[in-house]
């Protein structure tokens, strides 16, 4: 506990690195309080397959954040504020009502403002018999000393790699230096969990993936991304190339990004994929770029166990197989469709091939 006031009485925990003093009442650049504010507990069952599985994972949505996206599919919570605080204690028990529940995993869904609080919390609840994954669900923008803090604690690093160009960061985050921020961040939570590990039902169990949402216009600074990806991690890395940008927000305020992504720019990125040797890769169908997959956010579960719902999401496909297509590096490049002539469609049904497993430990 006194680790975690330390911290936060001169909060540095994320890149911006505010140094005030939340234990004061102070707020910084995110406004996030003292105690961790938690908007939905709930059932997730759209994230990559080895997350979600068949079960789902058991995510946790904190409200605020350290980014200003624009595009922002969840700024009621992120840049609105809008959630509960709870006590470490409380935070403690929904880990465990979640694993209660039968979920493959704990999803920590943008905490990186609460990352001393979670960490206490997480501490507690292992105690207490917390046995699955936990996957910290990051926007990519992290300082080393907040991510040592779950150095032990977290199984699976799930994090964005939003830019490449850094004006982009500016100008659609509000996040300066993000590229060699993120990059950093990401090579840290690679040190933490080396390898990725999977059971014998190909859920991940240790390891990371790395997402990339593709932006209008900006499919060359994906290509960019990638590049890295494969300097810097390798060609067996887990990468999900997301094609659901839905402009959202205030999104549709500037014109570069107030249209959907195109099948070209999408399936570019995609060929570039393989043209540099990337082997294990999660692609979206398109029809996934739509407002329908944001979360209703009300305080579901957050207070106590009895208020969680368990809810049927108003998605057109109700037998709640994923959206997401799995490729790796035994998938062989031929559609299923051959209308389409081994062309990749928006929406073609590709082999899916599961990841080689090794044994958990």
């Amino acid at each position: 506990m006194e680790k975690m006031k330390t911290a936060l009485s001169h909060c540095e925990i994320c890149p911006r690195g505010c140094g005030i003093n939340r234990t004061a009442g102070k707020a910084g650049w995110c406004h996030a309080p003292l105690l961790p504010k938690v908007a939905l507990v709930s059932g997730h069952l759209w994230e990559e397959p080895p997350i979600s599985g068949t079960k789902g994972s058991g995510t946790i949505f904190f409200s605020h954040c350290n980014l200003g996206c624009v595009f922002c599919q969840n700024h009621t919570i992120s840049q609105e504020g809008f959630g509960q605080e709870v006590s470490i204690l409380r935070l403690a028990e929904i880990f465990l009502e979640q694993q209660e529940r039968g979920f493959h995993n704990i999803n920590l869904v943008s905490a990186v403002q609460f990352i001393p609080q979670v960490a206490k919390a997480l501490e507690s609840a292992r105690a207490q018999g917390l046995r699955i994954p936990v996957v910290y669900n990051s926007n990519g923008y992290e300082s080393l000393t907040g991510l040592r803090m779950l150095d032990g604690l977290v199984d699976i690093y799930l994090p964005d790699f939003k830019y490449w160009n850094n004006d982009l960061g500016v100008s659609y985050s509000h996040a300066p230096h993000y590229r060699e921020t993120a990059a950093a961040a990401i090579l840290e939570m690679r040190r933490q969990v080396p390898q990725d590990v999977f059971d014998a039902e190909g859920l991940l169990q240790k390891g990371l993936l790395l997402r990339h949402l593709i932006l209008p216009g900006q499919y060359r600074d994906s290509m960019r991304i990638l590049d890295w990806v494969r300097a810097s991690l390798g060609e067996e890395t887990l990468v999900s190339l997301m094609s659901q940008y839905t402009p959202l927000y205030r999104a549709k305020e500037i014109k570069a990004l107030s249209r959907k992504l195109t099948t070209f720019e999408y399936e570019k990125v995609i060929d570039y994929f393989f043209e540099i040797g990337l082997k294990n890769g999660f692609m979206q169908k398109r029809s996934s770029a739509t407002g329908e997959y944001t979360p209703t956010f009300d305080l579901s579960g957050v207070v106590a166990a009895e208020s969680f719902m368990k809810r049927e999401e108003n998605h057109h496909d109700k037998k709640r197989e994923s959206c997401y297509r799995r490729r790796s590096e035994r998938w062989q490049g031929q559609c299923r469709n051959p209308s389409h002539s081994g062309r990749r469609g928006s929406d073609g049904a590709w082999h899916h091939v599961r990841p080689r497993h090794r044994k958990a430990s």
